[in-house]
């Protein structure tokens, strides 16, 4: 009988779910991962901010092997994925405080909280707004632009999402190979290209938040315990930048990852967050 329950413990798994809570701009969507010991022993939450124009499902194979011992939720920010939008164009501050009245909804008495560009600075804004509730940060390709790389994106072209252009379509996909790189599994791309296509509009309006949020001034007063994540995808400059900003963070290059890091490679990013958050 012994050996049998200890088999069954061994062999436990997370479990993951998704389920609908109430924030201010309506239903916001949020995947779930609980230990296999039903929490009663594990660590702090950890709190998952997906890029744009992606949703949570980004962290789908993340997920169950961070909640090894602790909760683990990656809500899809509001307009994108399942959960409800604003009715206008939102600030970085207005994301954060829907995201806000989740934790309120769950009366977590600490948390920590990952961000991947869009969420990175959505994660920075909820740490400013309760250091006493976020223990942690953990920020992972962190858009701190230049004047330069502001200006091109202002002259970028309009979301694909709101063109029928076949063309503008191709180019889009062609811009997603390049960007994923030729190790990304098929399935991986195909689900981000998806996920751009339904998220693109919102996506717009994200863009334009991150464009007007000031970073700089914003990150310098973060308090908290910082990890950044450096994977070698179009912000591998600009995350680097955060250094000026954040001299005590801990920085961890991830040279051999891309645009796919949470996708392709889950289980590096879980073991050095882990690491991260027991220290």
């Amino acid at each position: 009988m012994a050996r049998a329950t200890v088999s069954r413990q061994v062999d436990a798994q997370p479990r993951v779910r998704r389920g609908y809570f109430e924030c201010r701009y309506g239903q916001l969507h949020v995947h779930n991962a609980i230990p296999p010991g039903g929490g009663f022993e594990e660590g702090t939450p950890l709190l998952c901010l997906h890029k744009s124009p992606m949703s949570g499902a980004l962290f789908q194979r993340f997920l169950p092997l961070s909640a090894r011992d602790r909760s683990v939720y990656a809500p899809d920010i509001p307009g994108f994925g399942d959960s409800d939008p604003p009715a206008s164009r939102a600030s970085i501050a207005d994301y954060a405080g829907a995201l806000e009245d989740f934790l309120d909804t769950m009366r977590f008495r600490q948390l920590d909280v990952l961000g991947y560009t869009l969420g990175a600075l959505i994660a920075a804004e909820l740490a400013i707004a309760r250091p006493s509730q976020i223990r942690r940060v953990v920020l992972t390709s962190v858009p701190v632009l230049s004047e330069a790389d502001r200006e091109g994106l202002r002259r970028a072209p309009a979301s694909v999402a709101s063109s029928l252009d076949v063309a503008q379509l191709s180019s889009e996909w062609r811009r997603m190979l390049e960007s994923y790189g030729a190790g990304a599994a098929p399935e991986v791309v195909l689900k981000a290209f998806a996920d751009k296509l339904r998220n693109g509009a919102q996506g717009a309006w994200a863009a334009s938040a991150a464009l007007q949020y000031p970073i700089r001034e914003r990150l310098s007063l973060i308090t908290q315990q910082v990890l950044v994540l450096r994977p070698r995808d179009d912000l591998w400059d600009s995350t680097l930048r955060v250094r000026e900003l954040l001299p005590r963070a801990r920085f961890v290059d991830l040279p051999e990852q891309g645009a796919a890091l949470f996708e392709m490679a889950p289980g590096l990013v879980a073991d050095t967050v882990r690491e991260f958050l027991r220290g």
